[in-house]
């Protein structure tokens, strides 16, 4: 490097930009703490909240309840839809959650209606509930890679022409967001992100002080989503919890057939948190789909665990415990 670039690059060092000039920076500091305002701890976590708050929504908090089941991305998978429901009755929930995503991936999307309806689930409204009931012509996944819009054009387009006008209608109708009470705590459940129906929240991409915003922005005392269909809970200094659900609809891409979802229960005077493996048919549901024609990618994936489509959205953390 010449001397003169070098020269370029050291020049603001003990400097500050006080407008259109470069003064001495101690000097600066000096003009900033006679001008400002010295605020005291609490009088800046009054204006950091200030800053941060949103107005309050107006959806009723359900329960209180002391166990719940919650689980998102259904996926047509009808086989692990009928699971859930048992094992959640075995665990004697009071409540069962699906946080969205019906359809997409697996066979016969109608299928998974009278199952929701039977067993009383509480269902909110994914992206592709929103784009099922307003006819938009893609899923609204949130894919940017060209492949993985392809495979996801497949699946809605299939998802669209298999389910009734009443069923997308019902759809259309399912809130948003959701809140429940366990025990003491507040938790909101949406499908994406508070901020957006889509929105992927990875573990290794959700930092802890981004996720602090987060429940303070929304005042609750914990947040359940799902849509990137790998399951992780975080357990906040705060004492706040953030669980992805995960989803029953295919693997968890690790290899093994299961499914995953949650059980939270109120556990002295906290939350309990539990994410846990579901085994159900899923050589019957990989028969179907290819009785159904759809993509063997898809059906790969039902019969070995790993993905094979949907990858390029993964974060590099996520993406190196992939196998493909």
């Amino acid at each position: 490097m010449r001397d003169e670039d070098k020269g370029k690059l050291t020049q603001h060092l003990g400097m500050a930009t006080w407008g259109e000039r470069l003064v001495p920076l101690e000097r600066f500091r000096q003009a900033t703490e006679q001008a400002g305002r010295v605020l005291s701890r609490a009088e800046r976590r009054a204006q950091r909240q200030h800053h941060l708050a949103r107005e309050q929504d107006s959806v009723a908090v359900e329960g209180p309840y002391s166990r719940v089941v919650v689980f998102g991305g259904v996926y047509s998978n009808h086989f692990a839809l009928e699971a859930l429901l048992q094992r959640a009755h075995d665990h004697g929930a009071e409540a069962v959650y699906c946080l969205g995503d019906l359809g997409g991936f697996g066979p016969s999307p109608e299928k998974v209606w009278p199952l929701l309806r039977a067993g009383e689930v509480a269902t909110l409204q994914g992206n592709y509930e929103e784009s099922l009931a307003s006819g938009r012509e893609d899923c609204n996944c949130g894919y940017t890679d060209p492949r993985d819009n392809h495979f996801a054009g497949l699946s809605y387009m299939y998802t669209a022409e298999n389910c009734s006008a009443d069923f997308k209608r019902w759809m259309g109708e399912l809130p948003q967001r959701r809140r429940i009470r366990v025990g003491q705590r507040e938790l909101l459940l949406v499908h994406g992100s508070p901020r957006q129906t889509n929105e992927f929240l990875f573990h290794s991409t959700s930092p802890i002080s981004f996720l602090e915003v987060l429940l303070d922005q929304e005042s609750c005392d914990g947040l359940l989503c799902t849509h990137t269909g790998l399951h992780w809970h975080r357990h906040l200094p705060s004492g706040r919890d953030v669980v992805n659900v995960g989803v029953i609809g295919r693997p968890a891409n690790d290899g093994r057939t299961a499914v995953w979802y949650a059980l939270l229960e109120e556990r002295g005077g906290g939350l309990g948190v539990e994410l846990l493996p579901l085994r159900y048919d899923h050589p019957s549901l990989a028969l179907e789909m290819q009785q159904e024609g759809l993509p063997q990618e898809f059906i790969d994936t039902i019969r070995h665990g790993w993905w094979t489509t949907c990858l390029e959205i993964l974060p590099a953390r996520e993406r190196a415990r992939s196998r493909y």
